[in-house]
């Protein structure tokens, strides 16, 4: 999916070349930009999660970057958007215990800490909310595919074995966990997809 939308473009455009200007980023609208079915995304939503996602993956935005990083953002936002929507539908809750161990996860797996986080953020002008409300995201979606199909999952032993072969390091709960999790994986793919097909996406 990509921006069909000139004014939205100029926006973003507008944006992402006076994100570091103090002045002009206080003078950012909360304009509509995107519709998905009854919910918005505003121009500054789309601002803050393009700096979220530069600033974590340690990207500086340039011209030769910019035009893909906003496609993907936006995408992202309609994706998350359309997601919540059917976490709602199934009244997912996410405890703080799940969550805190969710977040540490995420550190893990990037090589950060709560305080380098804490830094980034501070440097890009960011909240710590705009971050946990991206990964409180990810972490409802997750439960609700888990929710809704783990129990049709199942790894046989030859497809474990077959896996360990060619993946000698891994211990057979693991390989059996990476099968589950790619069925897991599949499913949520379908999923999305068939839910996305009936929203109403509208660029303004």
């Amino acid at each position: 999916m990509f921006i069909r939308n000139f004014k939205l473009w100029i926006i973003i455009f507008f944006i992402l070349f006076n994100s570091y200007n103090a002045i002009a980023e206080d003078k950012i609208e909360h304009k509509i930009a995107v519709l998905v079915n009854d919910d918005i995304i505003t121009s500054y939503d789309i601002f803050q999660r393009l700096k979220l996602t530069a600033a974590l993956k340690g990207i500086n935005l340039n011209n030769q970057n910019s035009q893909p990083m906003i496609n993907n953002v936006v995408d992202e936002l309609i994706r998350e958007k359309i997601k919540l929507s059917e976490v709602d539908k199934y009244q997912i809750k996410i405890e703080n215990n799940e969550y805190n161990q969710f977040e540490k996860n995420f550190f893990e797996r990037n090589k950060i800490n709560e305080d380098e986080l804490s830094i980034l953020l501070k440097e890009n002008k960011l909240n710590y909310q705009d971050f946990k409300m991206l990964l409180t995201s990810e972490l409802s979606w997750n439960k609700l595919v888990n929710g809704l199909f783990f129990r049709l999952t199942s790894a046989s032993d030859q497809e474990v074995k077959e896996l360990i072969s060619k993946n000698p390091n891994l211990s057979y709960e693991q390989a059996e966990n990476l099968i589950i999790q790619r069925q897991l994986d599949l499913q949520s793919s379908k999923l999305l997809r068939d839910i996305m097909n009936e929203a109403t996406v509208e660029y303004k």
